[in-house]
């Protein structure tokens, strides 16, 4: 099974439906196949509750579940990808949009542009599957701007000789320049010019499933083709990727809650971009356990299970050696007192492997100390990123034996 094949979501069904839905229009040339889908197998897509559409993935470790919160598709746009950007409205901006997918934080971008904007705007989409753009195409626009993207998707397309018929009528705005790159995003990202993106939205389907588009060398992509006052915005709150974007570079921050239970994530080279820091215990967990392991991808071509692998072998080597364990939170409990006798003896096991005589010892406390200064509202020096870093090397020095010397 090629990568392709492997790093598309969308659901087998809708897959082979629409598929067959432009193989019909290469050959016959009528429009009837794409103009029909939606309204034959509207049962395929799912509607959030914003009155926008989103479709299914395929089963993933026996589980299906929708490209999109239920709570809204195109809302979660706007909510995750725009709302934390601070675009300089003046000045001639760029975007790029990695696993665009159907389209809608493009299309969310150019209404955010187009409302404030009247200097240039470029956007970058990257998508690995034919298909899944080409749902962009047959699902209802949930914003007039959706049909600025439908065209210039459907122009690659056209390009690509997977569609024939140019039946999108909305001309894009001369100002607005869209590119659609139909290729591995790790193979798109090191052809890309250094310094030139204003934002960029970081958007695969699950860190399991495309843990490549997740990796520290990704993120130094990243940090290559960012502008310093740059920003990144994900939907992930996971630990490995947090701890990935500052082996790569970059300040981290807490993004928008929408959706979920947790918030995103922020990434930027400008630690002045980022306002809010994560919460409390993720940082420590970040900093101080296995969980903090990032995903790599040295040569940006391994396979997912690969990666995935190489990482499970990583945490299991830096457990009880350069990271506290994982197991039961451990490390979340340094300078607390313990009532819980049970869950206090497996702590204190893990604590020990790592010279650390107690979650209330000396050693404990120092190494916790920084997250004494802890604000919600970050800043150039107090903020996750400083505190994280300052806390690994705090373990490290307790681990080798330095505490306490002169």
């Amino acid at each position: 099974m090629s990568y392709e094949d492997n790093a598309r979501i969308i659901s087998d069904d809708i897959f082979e439906l629409v598929n067959e839905c432009f193989d019909r229009e290469r050959s016959s040339r009528n429009n009837e196949s794409r103009f029909n889908f939606f309204d034959t197998y509207n049962d395929y897509f799912v509607l959030t509750d914003d009155g926008s559409y989103s479709i299914n993935s395929k089963e993933i470790n026996h589980k299906i579940e929708t490209l999109h919160t239920s709570t809204g598709a195109i809302s979660e746009s706007f909510e995750k990808f725009i709302k934390p950007m601070k675009f300089d409205y003046a000045s001639d901006i760029a975007i790029l949009d990695i696993c665009a997918g159907l389209g809608y934080n493009s299309s969310a971008a150019i209404a955010d542009f187009m409302k404030n904007s009247t200097a240039n705007l470029t956007i970058d989409m990257v998508e690995i599957s034919k298909a899944t753009l080409a749902c962009g195409l047959l699902v209802p626009s949930p914003i007039p701007e959706h049909d600025i993207t439908k065209k210039a998707i459907e122009n690659e397309l056209i390009a690509q000789d997977y569609a024939t018929l140019s039946l999108e009528n909305t001309e894009i705005p001369e100002n607005i320049n869209i590119n659609v790159f139909i290729e591995d995003a790790r193979q798109t990202v090191q052809k890309l010019k250094a310094n030139s993106y204003d934002a960029i939205f970081l958007d695969p389907f699950s860190q399991n499933m495309a843990p490549e588009l997740f990796s520290v060398e990704f993120f130094r992509e990243f940090r290559r083709v960012i502008k310093d006052n740059g920003i990144i915005a994900t939907y992930t709150s996971a630990a490995p990727i947090r701890a990935g974007f500052i082996d790569a570079g970059f300040y981290i921050g807490l993004g928008p809650i929408f959706g979920r239970k947790q918030g995103g994530t922020l990434a930027s080279p400008s630690p002045s971009m980022l306002d809010y820091s994560l919460p409390k215990n993720d940082e420590i967990r970040i900093a101080l356990s296995d969980v903090g392991i990032p995903f790599r991808d040295p040569e940006l071509n391994s396979s997912s299970e690969f990666i995935l692998d190489s990482r499970t072998e990583e945490r299991h080597n830096a457990r009880h050696n350069t990271k506290i364990s994982s197991a039961v939170k451990t490390p979340i409990f340094l300078g607390d007192e313990m009532d819980d006798e049970k869950l206090k003896r497996r702590v204190e096991r893990n604590l020990a492997k790592m010279n650390i005589p107690s979650t209330t010892s000396s050693e404990a406390l120092y190494i916790v100390e920084v997250e004494d200064n802890y604000t919600e509202k970050q800043d150039n020096e107090n903020n996750s990123t400083n505190r994280i870093l300052e806390m690994k090397k705090r373990l490290k020095k307790v681990k080798n034996g330095d505490y306490g010397k002169i």
